[in-house]
C-alpha cells in the first residue's frame, strides 16, 4: 500500500482530513489506482478483490464530481450520487462508510433497502441527501412511485455489478440507469468481468477507463488457507475445539441451509460460546441487530449463510470457517474474503469430512487455493494454547488502580500466592467451553498419489455381509458406493458381492480390510436400514434363488416347476390350485366366507 501523504494533493482536503482521522495512513492500490486519473469526470470499470477496500475507493473517486472546487457541499433537495448494492447488508455498510468519509464536508446520506419502512425511507429523501444507497429493487420502486428524483445525479455507482446480474437485478439496474442524466458518471465495481458485465458498460458506460488490481497471487496473500480434516461424525466438534484454539474476537462460521445454521447457533450456544445467527429467513431489523452485536463484541461467533458472502465487513474478523463445504470456487473465495481485508491478516479454515475430500481438492484446485492439510485442535493443543494465553496475558502488566489498593492489599495479606492465583485460574477457565475429544481421522492421499489395485488381488479378501437382498431389490450398482462410503475405501478394495434373497455378502481386500471395520464401526452405513456386519471366512453361499441368465430357482436352489401349484392353506388365507381366493373382500386373509372374485398368480 501507498502512503497517503503522496497522494493527498488529488483529493479535496476535507476529505484527506476525514481519511487521517479515520486512521487511515496509507492506501489500498484500488484506493491509489481511481484517484491518480487525471480526468475527474471519465468513467470507470473497475476490477478489485474483495476485501480491497473498494467502497472507500469509489467514495474517492466521486469526491471531485460532487465537491469540485467547494469545501463543503451545498444542501439539496435531489441526491447528487447513487450506489447500487446487491445485498442489504453491503448497502447499510456503505452507507456508513460514506457518512464518515462526507461527513466533515457536510454530505448527508439515505439509505433505501428491502426489508426497511419504505414510507420512512420517503421522508428522508423528501428532507434531501447528497447520497443515496440502496438496493436495485427498492431503488426502482421509490423511482416509480416519484419518491426518488435521479435528475440531479453527477454520479452512478454499481457495486459488486457481478453478483447484480447473477440475483436477476439487469431489468432493475437498466431500469434505472435508463432514469439518470445521460451526462453523469457511471462508476461500475466488479470482482469478475463477464461478457454480461460488458455489455451493460457498452450501453451506459462512455470511454470507461479500465482498471484491475486483481493479480494471481494478491487474491490470497493476507489470507492463510487451512483444511481440517475430520471423521463425518465429528464435524461439529472439530468447529468447536477451531474456535477454542483461535479465541478470535470475531468469527463467521458459514452453513450451506438455515437448518444448519439454526442447530450450530443452538449448539454453540448451549456449549457457552457468544453466538448470533444471519440467514435469510430473519428480517432486516434481526439481521442489523445480528452483525450489530459482533461490531461492539457482545457476540463473538456469527453463524451465516451465504447472505453474508458479500460485503460484510467486521472488524478483527480473523478467523473464517467453512462448517459446509461451498458449491463452487467463487463461493468459498468470497466467503473466505470477509478475512483478510484491507492489509489485514486472516484465517480461512475449511472443515472436510474424510469422505468428501476428493471433491474439496478439486474445488480449491479451481479457486487457486494450496491450503495446509493438518487435523483440528486436540484437547492437548487447545490447553496449551489457553496457558500461553493466560501466562502472556495484558492484564498482569496492567498498573493497579487507586480505588483497588486498599483491596489488593487485604486480599495478599488474607490469601496465600497460590490461593489467588487458583481462584483466578477458576474464574478464568469457568468462562472456556470445554473441548471436545475427536474420532481419530485416516488420512487419504492426495488425489492423483493414490496407488491403483487390481481386482484380482483378493487372495487374503475378508468377507463381511449387509442386511439386505434381492427381496429389496439390492442391486451392486447403489450397494457399491455405500460400502465405498461407509468403509472410506475405493471400489478397487471391493472384490466380490453375492446377493442372496435376503442378505448380501461382498468381500474386502486384506489389506484395507482392518481400516474398513474401523471405519464402519464408527460411523455406520450413513444409512437407518442397512447394517454391515463382519463374516470373516468366505461364507457358504447358498445357490441364488434368481441366478442371472437361468431359470427361477427355488428357496432350495431347485428349478421352479411351472405347473407346480401352491397346495395347502397359507398365512392368513387360502392357496389351491394356483389361485389365491378372496376372503372377506380381502386376498390372502380376514374374515367372511370363501369366494368371490379369485386372483391368477402373475408369472415371472
Amino acid at each position: 500500500m501507498t502512503a497517503l501523504e503522496n497522494h493527498a494533493e488529488r483529493l479535496p482536503e476535507v476529505i484527506a482530513e476525514a481519511l487521517r482521522d479515520k486512521g487511515y495512513n496509507s492506501l489500498t492500490p484500488v484506493q491509489e489506482e481511481v484517484i491518480a486519473v487525471e480526468d475527474h469526470e471519465r468513467d470507470l470499470l473497475v476490477s478489485a478483490q474483495t476485501g480491497s477496500g473498494k467502497t472507500v475507493a469509489f467514495g474517492l473517486a466521486m469526491a471531485a464530481s460532487l465537491l469540485g472546487d467547494a469545501k463543503r457541499l451545498k444542501p439539496v433537495w435531489r441526491p447528487l450520487a447513487l450506489i447500487v448494492a446487491p445485498t442489504r447488508e453491503l448497502a447499510l455498510q456503505v452507507n456508513e462508510e460514506l457518512k464518515w468519509l462526507y461527513g466533515k464536508a457536510g454530505g448527508t446520506t439515505a439509505t433505501c433497502v428491502g426489508g426497511m419502512d419504505p414510507r420512512r425511507e420517503r421522508r428522508v429523501l423528501e428532507q434531501g441527501a447528497h447520497i443515496v444507497v440502496g438496493t436495485p429493487g427498492r431503488l426502482r420502486d421509490h423511482i416509480e412511485r416519484k419518491a426518488l428524483d435521479t435528475s440531479n445525479l453527477r454520479v452512478v455507482v454499481l457495486d459488486e455489478a457481478d453478483e447484480m446480474l447473477d440475483m436477476g437485478f439487469r431489468d432493475d439496474l437498466e431500469f434505472i440507469l435508463d432514469s439518470t442524466p445521460e451526462e453523469r458518471r457511471t462508476l461500475l465495481f466488479s470482482a469478475t468481468m463477464p461478457k454480461p458485465i460488458l455489455s451493460l458498460t457498452t450501453r451506459f458506460q462512455n470511454n470507461a477507463l479500465r482498471i484491475s488490481t486483481i493479480t494471481e497471487r494478491e487474491q490470497h496473500r493476507d489470507i492463510e488457507y487451512h483444511a481440517l480434516t475430520v471423521a463425518p461424525s465429528d464435524r461439529e466438534n472439530a468447529i468447536i475445539n477451531l474456535l477454542r484454539y483461535h479465541e478470535s474476537p470475531s468469527t463467521i462460521v458459514f452453513c450451506s441451509t438455515r437448518e444448519t445454521v439454526k442447530h450450530f447457533a443452538s449448539r454453540l450456544s448451549n456449549r457457552g460460546f457468544s453466538v448470533v445467527a444471519l440467514s435469510g429467513e430473519l428480517s432486516q431489523s434481526e439481521r442489523n441487530h445480528a452483525l450489530q452485536a459482533m461490531r461492539d463484541g457482545r457476540a463473538r461467533v456469527c453463524i451465516a449463510t451465504d447472505v453474508a458472502a458479500r460485503g460484510i465487513d467486521l472488524p478483527n474478523l480473523d478467523l473464517v470457517v467453512h462448517a459446509d463445504i461451498p458449491n463452487n470456487s467463487e463461493t468459498l473465495l468470497h466467503r473466505s474474503g470477509r478475512t483478510g481485508r484491507a492489509g489485514r491478516k486472516g484465517i480461512c479454515a475449511i472443515v472436510i469430512p474424510v469422505n468428501k475430500r476428493r471433491s474439496a481438492e478439486r474445488l480449491m484446485r479451481f479457486a487457486k487455493i494450496n491450503p495446509d492439510w493438518r487435523t483440528p485442535p486436540t484437547i492437548e493443543e487447545i490447553t496449551e494454547r489457553d496457558r500461553e494465553r493466560l501466562l502472556n496475558d495484558a492484564i498482569f502488566t496492567m498498573p493497579a488502580s487507586e480505588d483497588h489498593a486498599e483491596l489488593i492489599k487485604e486480599l495478599m495479606e488474607r490469601y496465600s500466592p497460590e490461593a489467588l492465583a487458583t481462584a483466578l485460574l477458576a474464574l478464568r477457565m469457568e468462562k472456556l467451553p470445554s473441548p471436545e475429544e475427536l474420532a481419530p481421522v485416516r488420512e487419504r492421499a492426495p488425489e492423483g498419489e493414490r496407488r491403483e489395485r487390481k481386482k484380482s488381488d483378493f487372495s487374503d479378501g475378508i468377507w463381511y455381509k449387509l442386511n439386505t437382498g434381492r427381496k429389496h431389490k439390492a442391486d451392486p450398482k447403489w450397494l457399491l458406493p455405500i460400502i465405498c462410503k461407509a468403509g472410506d475405501v475405493t471400489r478397487n478394495d471391493i472384490g466380490a458381492i453375492h446377493i442372496q434373497d435376503t442378505e448380501t455378502f461382498f468381500e474386502v481386500s486384506g489389506q484395507s480390510s482392518a481400516v474398513f471395520w474401523e471405519t464402519v464401526q464408527e460411523q455406520g452405513t450413513g444409512e437407518k436400514s442397512l447394517h454391515i456386519n463382519f463374516v470373516g471366512d468366505m461364507p457358504d453361499i447358498k445357490p441364488s434363488s434368481r441366478p442371472r441368465g437361468g431359470p427361477r430357482g427355488d428357496r432350495d436352489g431347485k428349478p421352479f416347476n411351472k405347473s407346480r401349484n401352491f397346495g395347502g392353506r397359507g398365512k392368513g388365507g387360502d392357496r389351491e390350485g394356483g389361485k389365491f381366493h378372496r376372503k372377506g373382500g380381502k386376498p390372502g386373509g380376514g374374515k367372511g366366507k370363501p369366494g368371490g372374485k379369485s386372483y391368477k398368480r402373475k408369472k415371472d
